[in-house]
């Protein structure tokens, strides 16, 4: 394991020679160096472990550093190992011993009660985080090719426009929320958004599709990074799409 870097203030002395009516005065000032910045120690993601029932969580395809030049890897083991376990384990405890405890996580979005809040926000919190991890990667970015990029252009006239939409909607998305393009059920591609754990599987959604790209506009996903520049750190989201793998989503979808 890395070892945490420690810090020894250093103090030296500076002399300041002061004019007045012609006496010379001296002033000593201490003034500290910088301070030697501390190595931040992070865990591996395979280390965590949800507690045993209907869900486990979704392996984490990357290190928590490998994104570092956008989101760090501070934040994402935070995210994944604190916010994203505990999702688990409650969703877990939600089903316990009711119909749902047998159901596929898409079956259980369709089909919960959205009065229920234990059951939405942790079902929710899960399916959203799963599609989340695996639509990044690093070394990826870029534009997406082949079918998906046909019908990016088809229904949203380019990329470019494409790009504006989803950043715009994002952004505007007020409070905790996510950020979605899904297909929906007229095969046709939908930027949309939804508030806290939401999303477009669950019967309250006002854009109802099957999510193939998701950004969690959370604060604790981007805060310790971004403070409050939420803009930062979507335009930074756009540098690790794994578009490969929302091109994946989106073929299955389209066989469907």
């Amino acid at each position: 394991m890395k070892k945490i870097g420690l810090s020894i203030p250093v103090i030296f002395l500076f002399t300041l020679l002061l004019s007045c009516n012609d006496k010379k005065l001296t002033e000593v000032v201490d003034v500290p160096l910088p301070v030697v910045e501390e190595k931040v120690v992070v865990g591996s993601p395979d280390d965590v472990k949800a507690d045993e029932g209907s869900f486990q969580l979704e392996k984490l395809p990357y290190a928590y550093d490998a994104l570092a030049l956008n989101i760090s890897a501070t934040t994402l083991e935070m995210h994944y190992s604190k916010h994203y376990l505990t999702y688990t384990n409650n969703l877990n405890r939600a089903v316990l011993g009711t119909p749902f405890e047998n159901l596929t996580i898409e079956e259980v979005l369709a089909k919960l009660d959205p009065n229920d809040a234990t059951l939405r926000n942790n079902a929710g919190g899960f399916y959203n985080h799963s599609l989340y991890w695996k639509c990044m990667a690093p070394k990826a970015g870029g534009e997406p090719t082949n079918t998906l990029a046909e019908a990016i252009v088809k229904d949203f006239g380019s990329f470019e426009n494409f790009t504006s939409l989803f950043k715009d909607e994002a952004t505007k998305q007020f409070g905790s929320g996510w950020a979605w393009l899904v297909v929906d059920r007229s095969g046709k591609l939908q930027v949309t958004s939804t508030q806290n754990q939401d999303n477009p599987l669950m019967r309250n959604a006002v854009v109802p599709g099957t999510p193939i790209l998701a950004l969690d506009v959370w604060e604790h996903a981007y805060y310790l990074d971004y403070q409050y520049r939420r803009k930062n750190y979507i335009d930074a989201f756009f540098n690790v799409i794994n578009w490969r793998k929302v091109e994946e989503n989106y073929n299955a979808v389209a066989k469907k």
